[in-house]
């Protein structure tokens, strides 16, 4: 694994401080650091209205156990056929989107990556005396390294990608109460392109975009439908259906190669599992400038030779703990949960969630 050089100095005070006074955020601190969040609980029965009569009852008894009663919700999926599996907290996940903070960092990777503004090799300066590549940046959620490549790209090459990936309109197929996230139609006023690109100003994303997302990134550039059969008839009929094909598989080993080093010892390194399936993750943190309140992200998916889950981690509150390190926590009790049972081992499990789907409540 490629690993920046290390700093001859310390960068000067006096650059620290012009940096805050413009208002860039530090390498991988959360967005919006001047403003305190308060009024929304940082816990809640996040079960509490859902209906699960046919999730897979190990998937979600597991994903409840590691939630508990933090406010936030999990989806988790099989990126192989487009399957939700679980959704805990179906009211937060099916509302109408948050803020996707350092999660719209893969799209602004795999945008520069197609356009050619960067390079798996390429180091771009982060401040006085340090550069930096795509493997660190994505690993350590640097901001600067992604808003000097939005601000190369471009809005209209973002805005491009975005919707390509799924953005801005729904992921799921005869899924009535989903609904499908915003992306602007002009730059952010507050910090343009470059803070879309770093922090994701201006979009509305649902969970259930970003399981689309990652799923797409996870299986090579199949973007499935998204699928909850929640009627016997749904889950006995049900056939993967296929959105659209993305020809990305050459770019993507540069990306997972981030995402595999955020788990090793980036943001994302409490969710590492070295007894189970390696996850390739990414975190998000940052206020919600228009719900209030911070949001904690963790997007994820388990083996990279062959997907076997992707898991969707949201939390919100309003203390400095919610936040994307510890959502990812919370999907490595997942995935330490998964192995546990021997699920992914399990030859028999998809034959085995369907004739158990229905009968679990």
């Amino acid at each position: 694994m490629r690993r920046t050089p290390a700093l001859s100095q310390a960068v000067p005070i006096f650059c620290l401080f012009l940096a805050g006074a413009v208002g860039i955020a530090s390498a991988a601190g959360p967005a919006h650091r001047g403003r305190r969040s308060r009024g929304v609980p940082a816990y809640a029965d996040p079960a509490r209205d859902d209906s699960s009569a046919y999730d897979d009852p190990v998937v979600r008894q597991i994903a409840l156990d590691a939630l508990g009663h933090t406010n936030g919700s999990v989806l988790a999926m099989d990126p192989t056929t487009g399957r939700i599996l679980t959704i805990v907290n179906q009211k937060m996940a099916f509302s109408a989107g948050f803020e996707p903070c350092s999660t719209i960092k893969p799209v602004i990777a795999l945008a520069g990556l197609q356009e050619g503004a960067i390079t798996h090799d390429s180091m771009i300066r982060i401040d006085r005396r340090r550069f930096m590549d795509l493997t660190e940046a994505m690993a350590h959620s640097n901001n600067i390294f992604f808003e000097r490549v939005g601000s190369q790209l471009g809005f209209d090459t973002v805005i491009k990608y975005a919707q390509l990936l799924g953005l801005g309109d729904r992921a799921g197929y005869n899924i009535q109460e989903e609904q499908p996230g915003l992306l602007p139609s002009k730059p952010p006023a507050y910090g343009g392109v470059a803070r879309m690109s770093s922090f994701g100003q201006g979009i509305r994303i649902t969970p259930l975009q970003l399981a689309s997302l990652v799923s797409t990134l996870a299986n090579g550039g199949t973007q499935y439908y998204l699928q909850y059969p929640r009627t016997e008839l749904e889950r006995q009929n049900f056939q993967p259906r296929i959105r659209r094909e993305l020809d990305i598989a050459p770019l993507l080993p540069d990306l997972r190669e981030g995402m595999l080093a955020a788990v090793l010892y980036g943001t994302a390194k409490q969710s590492y599992d070295p007894y189970g399936e390696q996850a390739l993750g990414k975190t998000g943190t940052c206020n919600d400038e228009s719900l209030g309140g911070r949001l904690g992200w963790y997007v994820s998916y388990a083996d990279q030779a062959h997907p076997k889950i992707v898991l969707i981690v949201l939390i919100r509150g309003g203390n400095r703990h919610t936040n994307g390190p510890h959502a990812s926590e919370i999907a490595g009790r997942i995935y330490r949960g998964l192995h546990a049972r021997n699920y992914f081992a399990d030859a028999a499990r998809s034959a085995q969630y369907a004739e158990s789907a229905g009968a679990s409540r």
